[in-house]
Parts: structure tokens; sequence; C-alpha cells
């Protein structure tokens, strides 16, 4: 599902989340009931609805990332923590970080918690981005690539949105000049959302000209 990394250079407790490689993953994918976000130290807004198969796949790690990241940060309390994952790992990072920010407050001295979602389908209601915004703001920084169709997948008709600010790479190759910082409601008309879904394609598969490693992850 994931591992922890340490990088002492840069002072980061790295905590990446892969997206679905099996068939149990996918059934997780398919899950998209919408409930309240219920994990043991983690308070959300009352009205907050997250993706169930998202969480239940977060739920059956959190124990021991949570456990690895505290013993961590005894012996690192200088090191700040970043969160990432592609696709369904993107969704995963972003329950996650909302999760290890209250479990594991940054210093005031330090940069806080990051997330960098790459293909990540929408996590939760629009509640559940509200919360993520105001607790990450400009530090939640969610990717999506030309015409990949993860990311909108799952519709705004079923009480979903996405949290954050999305940057779109809408050509290839990647640079700044084919790169656009969209507005901060999560769903900009005119970034990836102005493209009709069509599912996993090979836009999903590249990100910033990197190749997502076999088993291919959704």
């Amino acid at each position: 599902m994931g591992f922890i990394a340490r990088d002492d250079n840069r002072k980061e407790l790295v905590v990446a989340l892969r997206g679905s490689a099996s068939v149990t993953d996918a059934l997780l994918d398919v899950n998209i009931l919408l409930v309240p976000f219920l994990t043991p130290g983690v308070k959300l807004p009352p009205k907050a609805r997250v993706h169930a198969g998202f969480l239940a796949a977060w739920d059956t790690v959190a124990f021991q990332i949570t456990t690895t990241l505290a013993a961590q940060r005894r012996l690192h309390p200088g090191h700040r923590l970043v969160v990432v994952g592609h696709s369904m790992g993107g969704a995963l990072a972003t329950l996650a970080a909302v999760s290890l920010l209250q479990l594991f407050p940054a210093s005031p001295m330090l940069d806080q918690t990051r997330i960098y979602s790459f293909g990540a389908p929408r996590t939760g209601n629009a509640v559940f981005a509200e919360h993520v915004n105001s607790e990450f703001g400009k530090r939640a920084f969610r990717v999506v690539h030309a015409d990949d169709g993860v990311p909108t997948m799952i519709p705004t008709s079923l009480g979903y949105h996405h949290h954050g600010i999305e940057y779109w790479q809408h050509e290839d190759p990647p640079a700044p000049s084919t790169t656009v910082r969209c507005d901060a409601s999560g769903e900009d008309p005119c970034c990836s959302a102005s493209i009709p879904s069509g599912g996993v394609t090979p836009a999903h598969a590249t990100y910033f000209g990197i190749m997502v490693p076999t088993p291919f992850c959704l």
C-alpha cells in the first residue's frame, strides 16, 4: 500500500501511498458511498464525508503508518511531513495528511504538512474539501496530466468535490508554459474539468515525463 522514507538533506519524512494494484483495491475504488470520516484522534466538521472505499483502504494502514511516524518524529523532531500518492494513492494521501496533521501537529518553526497528489480522484464532499483547504491551503498540490480521466471519473453529481488548487499540465512536454495553476475552487471549469472523463487514459500512466511503474496503479 505504501512506504515511509526519510530525507535528511531536505529534513522531510515522506509517506508515499500507491494506487490500485489488485482486485481488492479495484473493488474499494467502486465503493463510492460518501461516509463520515471516523478515525480515532481525528475531528472533522460534522457534515464532512469521504469515499467509503478510500477510507477503508486508509484504515488498513493507518495504525502502522502512525506508529512508524511517531517513532521517527521522536528521533527527528525537526523534519516536516510530506504525504504523496498517485491515483487512488493520491486520495489516500489526502486522507492520511488530514489525519496525520492532527495526530502530529507541526512545530510553529517549520513548514507544515504538505500533500502532493498526481491523477487523484475526488475524495470527499464539498465540506471535506473546504476542511482540507482550510488546513493546508497552498500546501496541497493536486496535479492532473492532460486528459487523465481518473480525477473526474467520480462525478460531482454524486456529491463529490475536489479539494485544493489544481495544477493542470494540459499538454506535453512538461514545463511551466504547459502547466496552469487553476482557481482555488477545486472545480475550475477551465482546467481538467473542461474535458469529459475518458477513464484511465494513457495520460494517467505518466506524470512529468515519469512512467508509473508496473504493476499499473489505477
